[in-house]
C-alpha cells in the first residue's frame, strides 16, 4: 500500500492507495467514459459516478469539504495514473534485464556431427 498526501486549497489529505482506492478509480474512470460516449447515459451512471466518487473521498483523512471534492478527485485520479504508471516503467525495466540476463547466461549450443 502506498500513502500519499494531498493538498487542496491550504488542506492536507492522507490516502492510502489500496486496492479498493484504484478499483474505484478505474471505475470511476470508466462510468466517466460511458456517460462522455454516450450522453443520454448520463442519468444513469450519475448515481454510480456519485457512489464512487463518494467511496473514493472516504478513504481520505480527514474528511474532505464538498467545496475540495472535485479537486479530491482529480488529485487521486492523478496519484493513481502517476502510480500506475511507475509500475508499468518497473516492470518493463524488469523484463528488459531478465530478458539481457539471460541472454548473457545462455550459451550457444554444440552441434553434433
Amino acid at each position: 500500500m502506498i500513502s500519499q498526501e494531498i493538498t487542496l486549497n491550504g488542506k492536507k489529505y492522507r490516502l492510502t492507495l489500496t486496492d479498493q482506492v484504484l478499483s474505484d478509480v478505474r471505475r470511476l474512470k470508466a462510468l466517466y467514459n460511458a456517460a462522455y460516449e454516450d450522453p443520454e447515459s448520463f442519468e444513469e451512471v450519475s448515481s454510480a459516478i456519485s457512489d464512487t466518487i463518494n467511496q473514493i473521498a472516504n478513504a481520505v483523512e480527514p474528511s474532505v469539504s464538498d467545496s475540495d471534492l472535485d479537486g479530491l478527485i482529480q488529485s487521486v485520479m492523478k496519484a493513481v495514473d502517476e502510480k500506475s504508471k511507475e509500475a508499468e516503467d518497473a516492470r518493463a525495466k524488469h523484463a528488459e534485464e531478465k530478458a539481457k540476463a539471460e541472454k548473457s547466461t545462455s550459451k550457444p549450443k554444440k552441434s553434433k556431427k
